[in-house]
């Protein structure tokens, strides 16, 4: 076992599902680390970022043993063009030229990969899979790098060394004797470069599959849907220049503080400058109150908060839909005394649909609004005045808003509301997603799509000479099921814990256990290596952090942040191994042996990645130039046509939607329960068991709730609890002896951490509307354990 930490099984809990499934048992393992001491709750009232967030990354460099290369790398993260994008969340790079545009989070994460640990032969001769299943998911991680490729031994139950030929005449092999090009499924995490990502998409369409799964699926795919149906465009318009001119933020299921830290600094100038900022979440976090800045010195020499917001709101999860539409009832009751509520200059210009709105919102009664929102009707008049007063606003949301059976209606309500004053097309205003990982929105951007655009499947086969498939393939969802059922039996992961990430955990590990062949593309020893298929690889990769040597020299990659930016990232450490390889040298090497014949140049394109943006130049709308472009300051923004009013949707304007609200309200004696990250955690990489913005030490295994939720089922603070989850199907699902926590959150509302509690969401409980997991919004019964 580790010296650091000893394998503590989880509360029984995770391992009790629906009868049905109980021989599909996860592991007995914890996830994060052996807590330090009791735990401990008592809630923050302190600045997000500032002294707390330098003492936490001091702490943290010093148990990595980065000290020294730690200060360096910060100096060379989020350069233009001459440093490393950073691997953690997707906000775009200061414009003002800023050289310490990093937050904590960030800061952890590089930390996290460049630490002087590593995993090599000698490690895996020593622990056999069986019992680095009993490991915590930290202490997995914890253990360092991996060194060079392993495969399983069924054997011994051990992995053992495989030479990188070898390795790929495996995967090769397997993938040439499918029956079936669509019996392999090739997901993508957000941590993939744009030029590795665009090899990987045509190595699956050249093997004839759109079997392209990806970390979006299960993040912001209501968002893309609903953008696309609304304004004929995946993405937001807006941009950083736009968040420093607006006149109102309102800023809708985010957690700034922890998944996108460097936002703090967007939102204390815009307060500085006297705009409004919005915060509407069922938890007040951190960064909704106040931040200091941690490159502003005189603040941190001083002590002195900058307030992140003007007001907040908290409606019940799921609520936000009707919280927006009774914003857009509001303004249209005040035009018919205000004619100025409204812009219809633009609504008659550019819209489509209007009238259809109009009457749904009248028809929408007030009361119906309060009681799905959760708030009362006052609240929702303030924060539409707010909306009504400002000249330009932005709207920006995150998996608080996707996540849900109405994923793709609330983020359309949301587009109605900007629509009605003409926010969009102008500085300033318009809709701006905030995607989690760093190049998750570059992923689609390059071809990571099971549902690929005809116009991008024809230029594809024009310039790459290659005939791709023109069905549809299978998402995240439908790719675990397909395993399930004997349908898929290669799965190739290109970073990420897919094992982890996934919803229902127990389904989706029993899952890939049937697969013939699985592949995981990592930088780590995770979960997704140890629930494998009956034959498996690891496959270890370059750091973003690290440099990509090649024949032509030094490569660099490029990255798209969440604001539609395309730009370089070059890598400034020696790597962890000499036996680790790029990720597009890894596709290329897969590529080439499960297609000896193909006439695509995969060598030639590894030698110098400049040849492979020359062909995604040819292939990609907006990516014209794209090898000169990318090396300007900052890169180049991708055209955005909504931006510049041209709305490629059926009507050619942008089109209002008119859904009816959706029922939310959990039924008597049941909660709505929201899974989220902690603060001390980057996706599945859980960095400790303490949670700093929420007041939490040495816990995990929680509950939020509300104290009058709590009271009524006679609960105190740390009190064991079981959770039971319903799933649309009837089946249940179960955690036991969690910790009930008061907090902070509307009444019928309750939260906790994932991936722990993944396993209360079932696979079939997902949007019929986007496909996604419903990871926000899991219909739950909380009592005093037995």
């Amino acid at each position: 076992m580790p010296k650091d930490g000893t394998a503590i099984p989880l509360p029984k809990a995770v391992r009790v599902l629906s009868a049905s499934q109980n021989e599909q048992e996860p592991p007995e393992a914890r996830v994060g680390p052996v807590p330090e001491g009791d735990p401990h709750f008592h809630p923050y009232h302190h600045p997000a970022a500032g002294w707390g967030a330098a003492k936490s990354v001091t702490r943290f460099m010093t148990r990595e043993g980065t000290l020294l290369d730690g200060p360096r790398a910060i100096m060379r993260m989020n350069h233009e063009n001459t440093g490393f994008d950073c691997p953690g969340c997707a906000w775009p790079d200061d414009t003002k030229g800023l050289h310490l545009d990093i937050c904590e989070n960030g800061i952890k994460h590089v930390t996290w990969e460049m630490t002087r640990k590593r995993v090599d032969r000698e490690f895996f001769a020593a622990h056999s899979v069986t019992e680095l299943s009993g490991w915590s998911d930290f202490d997995l991680e914890n253990q360092g790098r991996l060194t060079e490729p392993m495969v399983y031994d069924p054997d011994t139950d051990h992995y053992v060394p495989i030479s990188w030929k070898h390795a790929f005449e495996l995967v090769g092999r397997t993938l040439r004797e499918l029956d079936s090009p669509h019996r392999a499924s090739y997901y993508t995490s957000g941590r993939l470069g744009n030029e590795a990502t665009f090899l990987y998409q045509l190595m699956a369409r050249e093997l004839g599959t759109n079997n392209l799964p990806d970390c979006s699926n299960m993040c912001h795919e209501a968002s893309g849907r609903a953008l696309t149906a609304s304004l004929g465009t995946g993405k937001g318009t807006v941009d950083l220049k736009d968040w420093e001119a607006t006149d109102a933020l309102f800023i809708l299921g985010v957690n700034a503080a922890s998944n996108a830290p460097r936002m703090l600094t967007a939102l204390a100038e815009a307060y500085h400058r006297g705009a409004q900022v919005v915060h509407i979440n069922p938890l007040v976090e951190a960064a909704a109150t106040r931040a200091i800045i941690p490159h502003d010195f005189t603040d941190m020499a001083t002590f002195r908060s900058t307030r992140t917001s003007t007001l907040n709101l908290q409606p019940r999860i799921g609520g936000d839909m009707a919280l927006v539409r009774g914003m857009a009832k509001a303004v249209l009751e005040q035009s018919a005394t205000d004619p100025k509520a409204l812009d219809q200059e633009f609504i008659d210009r550019h819209t489509s649909g209007f009238e259809e709105y109009r009457a749904v919102c009248e028809a929408t009664p007030w009361e119906e609004i309060e009681r799905q929102s959760g708030l009362g009707r006052d609240d929702i008049l303030k924060v539409a005045r707010v909306y009504r007063e400002a000249d330009r606003s932005i709207v920006s949301w995150c998996l608080g808003i996707s996540q849900h059976e109405h994923g793709v209606d609330t983020v359309r309500e949301i587009v109605n509301l900007l629509l009605l004053r003409g926010n969009l097309g102008r500085e300033g205003a318009g809709p701006s997603p905030v995607r989690g990982h760093s190049n998750v929105q570059g992923n689609r951007t390059c071809g990571i799509d099971h549902r690929p655009a005809d116009e991008f499947l024809e230029r594809l086969a024009e310039v790459c000479d290659i005939r791709p498939p023109r069905e549809h393939g299978l998402d995240t969802v439908g790719t675990i099921r397909a395993m399930h059922r004997g349908d898929v039996k290669v799965f190739i992961g290109m970073g990420g814990n897919f094992a982890l990430a996934a919803p229902d955990t127990p389904y989706t590990f029993a899952a890939l256990r049937k697969c013939d062949l699985t592949v995981q593309v990592s930088t780590k020893l995770n979960r997704s290596h140890l629930v494998h298929g009956r034959r498996a690889l690891i496959l270890p990769c370059l750091g973003r952090t690290e440099k990509d040597h090649q024949r032509k020299g030094i490569q660099s990659t490029s990255v798209e942040d969440s604001m539609s930016m395309v730009h370089l990232s070059i890598g400034m450490k020696r790597p962890a191994s000499p036996h680790l390889l790029s990720e597009p040298a890894i596709i290329a090497g897969m590529a080439r042996a499960a297609l000896p014949d193909s006439a695509t140049p995969w060598e030639s394109y590894i030698e110098d990645y400049d040849r492979i943006r020359d062909t995604m130049a040819q292939v990609l709308d907006g990516f014209e130039d794209f090898n000169r472009r990318v090396r300007l300051p900052l890169g180049f923004r991708i055209k955005q046509p909504a931006r510049e009013l041209v709305f490629r949707t059926p009507s050619g304007r942008a089109e209002f939607s008119a859904a009816v609200l959706p029922d939310v309200v959990p039924a008597p004696g049941t909660l709505a329960l929201g899974t989220m990250r902690s603060h001390d955690q980057w996706n599945t990489t859980i960095y400790s068991d303490n949670d700093r913005y929420r007041g939490i030490k040495n816990l995990r295994t929680l509950v939020f709730m509300n104290k009058d939720d709590m009271r009524e089922r006679g609960l105190s603070e740390f009190d064991p609890v079981d959770i039971t989850s319903t799933a649309k199907d009837g089946s249940n699902r179960h955690l036991n002896g969690f910790l009930a926590i008061p907090y902070d959150i509307p009444r019928g509302c309750a939260a906790g951490y994932m991936p722990e509690m993944n396993v209360l969401c079932a696979l079939c409980d997902y949007s019929a509307q986007s496909d996604q997991p419903l990871m926000k919004h899991v219909k739950v019964t909380i009592t005093r354990a037995a």
